[in-house]
């Protein structure tokens, strides 16, 4: 199975405490996921909800043709502050392993997601990334910075 990576890093000027409790909220996911994929939690956690190892989370997407997929993943591990693992446990993906990194830095919080995943259907899966699925989570991910910078302003 060919896997692919995607990493990101972004500054973003607020602090620690603030990037850990907005990321480690299941729910403000969806404020920063593109509206086009109509991306909803259908787990039952409020805005006080703080993710923990073990926490298992449901959602619906719709990323593509506006076909509407169940998704779960489960949060594998979490490092209060500095990081947190979210994994596919259920979805269109054949892997789907995203780490989230902060950091404090001057003036405040170095971000980082590196996103390992992998297609399922073997060379299908691989022309499918190439031609459509690596260009859609790219998308996301620039759609997440652009989010995040209107969200807390650019360091």
């Amino acid at each position: 199975m060919k896997t692919y990576l995607l990493k990101r890093e972004q500054n973003i000027p607020i602090s620690l405490y603030q990037a850990w409790d907005f990321f480690s909220s299941p729910l403000n996911l969806a404020k920063i996921t593109p509206n086009d994929m109509k991306f909803v939690v259908t787990s039952d956690y409020t805005a006080d909800t703080k993710m923990y190892a073990g926490m298992i989370i449901t959602y619906k997407i719709s990323p593509l043709l506006g076909i509407k997929l169940d998704w779960m993943t489960e949060i594998t591990h979490v490092d209060d502050k500095k990081y947190f693992v979210d994994e596919q446990r259920f979805g269109p993906y054949a892997l789907w392993h995203h780490q989230h990194h902060f950091k404090a830095i001057d003036g405040g919080v170095h971000m980082t997601d590196l996103l390992h995943y992998a297609i399922p259907y073997g060379p299908i899966g691989r022309f499918a990334n190439a031609v459509l699925v690596k260009g859609k989570v790219e998308g996301i991910f620039d759609y997440r910075t652009k989010a995040i910078e209107e969200m807390f302003g650019k360091l």
